[in-house]
C-alpha cells in the first residue's frame, strides 16, 4: 500500500499547511478497502456515497467487575462506548467521501516497551454527511454492528465497514471499554461485557430509528435486520449474543460467578436471545480452543453465521477452535472459509505505515507472515457481502457461496475459475465449507 495512505500524526502535521487541521488534507489516492486488481467481484465498492459520525452512548448500572471484591462483590458503574457510525449519504455539490481517523497503536496503557501512540489514517467517507434517504425499504437499511478484537478499536476494520455502508447498510462499530488500545484493562471486562455491549448498542439504535427520536438515524435503520460482526473476542461476543452459551467450566474463568448470565441453562441467558439479529460473521473467534463451549452450548445457536479464520491461527486455534465452533454449531446454518498458511490477522485492515515504522509487535498485530493483508481484506469484502446480501436483504447471491471444492490442499489448479467471482488462478489458497443446520 502506498506510503501516503497512512502516516502518524507527526508526519501528517509535517506536510499540512500551517494552522490546517487533519479533516483539511488533501484526500489521497488509496484507501483501505480499495480493490486490488485480483479482488473478486463483489469487494467493489458499492453505489451509494457514505458518511460517517462519531457517537458516544452510556450503559448505566452495569457490573463493574474489574473492581469487585469479596467486601464489594456487586458495585456498579457507567459504560461509555464509543461508536463510529457509517451510513448510506446525500452529499452536498462539492463535499468529498475524505475523512481523517485517529487510533491507537500499543498494547495498551502503562507499557513502555510498546506506548500507546496516536497514529492518523485517511477514509473514504463523508464526515457528519447529511444521511440518505432509506429507500432500501419501508423499514429502512439493515444494521450491521460490528466488534473489534482485544485490544483493537472500533477503526480497525474501516475496509469493511465503509465497503458495507456503500453498498446500502448502517455499519455502527464499537470501542468497547476496557478492551480498546487506548484502555486495556483485565481480561475480565472483555468476558463479561462484550455481547451486553452488543446487545445494547442494538437496542439503542432501536430507540434512534423511531421517527421522532430526533436522531440523524431516525427512520433509516431496519433493526429488524440486523448482523452482529466480531473478530477475536468480538467473534465470541457475537456467538454468544445469539445463543452459544459458556460452559459451566468456563464461568469459573472469573471469581465470583459473574460469568453465569453467559451460561448456557441459565434463564435470564435463554431470555435474551434476540430475534432481530438474523447473521453473524465471527471471524478468528476466540474459545473454541480455550473450551469457553460445550457441544451443548454451541447447540444453542440458531443463527446463520459466517465464521472466516486461517488455519495456523495461534491465538483462537484453529482445529480445535474456529474449525470446532463451525463443526459444534449444529443448529445454524453455517458457513466456513480458511485461509490456508494465515495466523489470527485475518479480520484488520492492512498494516499501517505508522505500525511498521513502531517495530515489530506493533506491525504484527495486524499483519500476517505470508498472506498480503490487502488480499484478505478484498476476500473478506466479498464473501461478507455475499452472505450478508442473502441473510438481511434477501438478495440473489448464493450462487457465490456455493462453490466447488478447490484442488486437494487449495494448491493451483484450472478449476480456481469455477469459483463464481473470482478471476482464473485467483482462488488458490482458499477453501469454503458449508454445514446446514441439522
Amino acid at each position: 500500500m502506498a506510503m501516503h495512505l497512512v502516516m502518524g500524526a507527526a508526519a501528517m502535521a509535517a506536510f499540512a499547511p500551517v494552522g490546517a487541521s487533519a479533516a483539511a488534507l488533501a484526500p489521497t489516492a488509496e484507501y483501505y478497502g480499495d480493490a486490488r486488481p485480483d479482488a473478486p467481484e463483489l469487494a467493489a465498492r458499492g453505489p451509494l456515497r457514505v458518511g460517517v459520525r462519531t457517537q458516544v452512548i452510556e450503559h448505566a448500572g452495569q457490573l463493574d467487575i474489574l473492581r469487585a471484591t469479596a467486601g464489594n462483590p456487586d458495585p456498579r458503574y457507567t459504560r461509555k462506548l464509543t461508536l463510529e457510525i457509517w451510513y448510506p449519504a446525500s452529499l452536498a455539490p462539492g463535499e468529498k467521501e475524505h475523512t481523517v481517523y485517529t487510533d491507537v497503536l500499543g498494547s495498551g496503557p502503562g507499557n513502555p516497551a510498546r506506548p500507546n501512540t496516536p497514529f492518523q489514517f485517511t477514509g473514504r467517507a463523508a464526515r457528519d454527511a447529511k444521511p440518505a434517504p432509506a429507500t432500501v425499504s419501508s423499514s429502512g437499511y439493515p444494521l450491521v454492528i460490528v466488534s473489534h478484537g482485544y485490544p483493537g478499536s472500533r477503526l480497525q476494520m474501516s475496509y469493511l465497514t465503509e465497503n458495507l455502508a456503500s453498498k446500502g447498510y448502517i455499519v455502527v462499530a464499537i470501542d468497547h471499554a476496557e478492551s480498546t488500545r487506548a484502555d486495556k484493562a483485565g481480561f475480565p471486562s472483555t468476558l463479561l461485557n462484550r455481547p451486553l455491549d452488543d446487545l445494547f448498542v442494538l437496542e439503542t439504535v432501536a430507540g434512534w430509528s423511531k421517527a421522532g427520536s430526533g436522531h440523524f438515524l431516525a427512520g433509516r435503520v431496519d433493526t429488524g435486520n440486523t448482523a452482529l460482526v466480531g473478530y477475536s473476542m468480538g467473534g465470541y461476543g457475537a456467538l454468544n449474543a445469539v445463543g452459544a452459551g459458556i460452559s459451566e467450566a468456563a464461568v469459573a474463568y472469573v471469581s465470583g460467578g459473574a460469568l453465569a448470565i453467559h451460561q448456557q441453562g441459565n434463564p435470564r441467558f435463554d431470555a435474551r436471545r434476540d430475534p432481530r439479529i438474523k447473521a453473524v460473521v465471527a471471524i478468528a473467534p476466540w474459545g473454541g480452543a480455550g473450551k469457553i463451549w460445550d457441544a451443548a452450548g454451541l447447540a444453542g445457536m440458531r443463527t446463520p453465521t459466517l465464521f472466516i479464520g486461517g488455519d495456523q491461527d495461534d491465538i483462537s486455534g484453529y482445529e480445535d477452535g474456529v474449525l470446532r465452533l463451525f463443526q459444534g454449531a449444529v443448529n445454524a446454518d453455517r458457513y466456513l472459509l480458511t485461509y490456508r498458511g494465515a495466523r489470527h490477522n485475518t479480520a484488520p485492515n492492512s498494516p499501517p505505515p505508522a505500525a511498521a515504522a513502531a517495530g515489530f509487535e506493533d506491525f504484527m498485530a495486524y499483519a500476517e507472515p505470508v498472506w498480503d493483508s490487502r488480499r484478505i481484506n478484498n476476500i473478506n469484502q466479498h464473501f461478507i457481502t455475499a452472505f450478508l446480501g442473502i441473510t438481511l436483504k434477501g438478495q440473489p447471491l448464493q450462487p457465490y457461496l456455493d462453490l466447488p471444492a478447490l484442488p486437494a490442499a487449495g494448491t493451483a489448479g484450472p478449476d480456481t475459475a469455477e469459483w463464481k467471482g473470482f478471476r482464473k488462478r485467483a482462488a488458490v489458497g482458499l477453501q469454503l465449507r458449508h454445514l446446514p443446520a441439522q
